[in-house]
């Protein structure tokens, strides 16, 4: 069955976001801070089982350093504005969609499928990626939910319960497509066959269940996806 709704995760899975995008704007933001961190590529990728930036600069001020609850909020608090102008306004621009991704969107919109975001990026990350990289199809997604709206990822799922509620759709009528081990959890909890488009920091992962595993949306026939031939990976709620 054609899914009725397409929904994407964003950074990984439409974009290379994280490495060109998030770390350098994490790591100017800690130098006006003038916190001593540095994070590089290989370090960054293993903090990347901790879900948002904020939450991962909390786990090593809390683990690595002799900081105060109080000053540890109060930096979060800092960096969460910084990092975020930062990767708007600076390093937005050098984040590059992944390979096949803008056809495969395009071939959606053809096929009348919807499309919607479930990330743990700020929805105004999300929008100004969308504006930045997809400006014909921006309007296309709906709705856009980044944790403003709550969380997706681990045993909660929480962001994707919400994107079919305001879709109006059941799990079985659409599709996710992730990239990590955490979003394709919190799918499975909440019911929707996934495919996963895999990166060099999530190869490796567990991805048993999905409909889908390749490296990029050009290793398969995203025609075939796009009109629902695959097998369900539901999980009964």
């Amino acid at each position: 069955m054609q899914p009725k709704a397409i929904i994407f995760d964003v950074d990984g899975t439409i974009a290379n976001s994280e490495r060109w995008g998030h770390l350098p704007a994490c790591n100017e933001a800690f130098k006006i801070l003038a916190l001593p961190i540095h994070w590089d590529w290989p370090e960054f990728k293993r903090l990347l089982r901790i879900p948002g930036n904020a939450n991962r600069l909390r786990h090593v001020l809390s683990n690595e350093y002799e900081f105060s609850q109080a000053d540890i909020d109060a930096y979060i608090e800092a960096f969460v504005k910084i990092k975020k102008e930062l990767y708007i306004t600076k390093y937005l621009g050098q984040v590059q969609l992944r390979t096949g991704i803008e056809q495969f969107i395009g071939d959606i919109i053809k096929a009348n499928i919807r499309l919607a975001i479930v990330s743990t990026s700020y929805e105004s990350q999300i929008n100004e990626l969308l504006e930045s990289k997809l400006d014909k199809y921006k309007t296309y997604f709906n709705p856009v939910l980044g944790k403003e709206s709550g969380t997706n990822t681990g045993d909660d799922g929480v962001l994707y319960d919400t994107c079919l509620k305001k879709l109006a759709l059941a799990p079985e009528e659409c599709l996710v497509i992730e990239d990590s081990k955490e979003g394709f959890e919190a799918a499975q909890k909440a019911g929707i066959p996934t495919a996963i488009f895999y990166n060099d920091y999530t190869a490796g992962n567990s991805f048993e269940g999905a409909v889908v595993v390749a490296s990029s949306v050009e290793e398969i026939d995203a025609e075939g996806l796009i009109a629902g031939k695959f097998k369900s990976n539901l999980i009964p709620k």
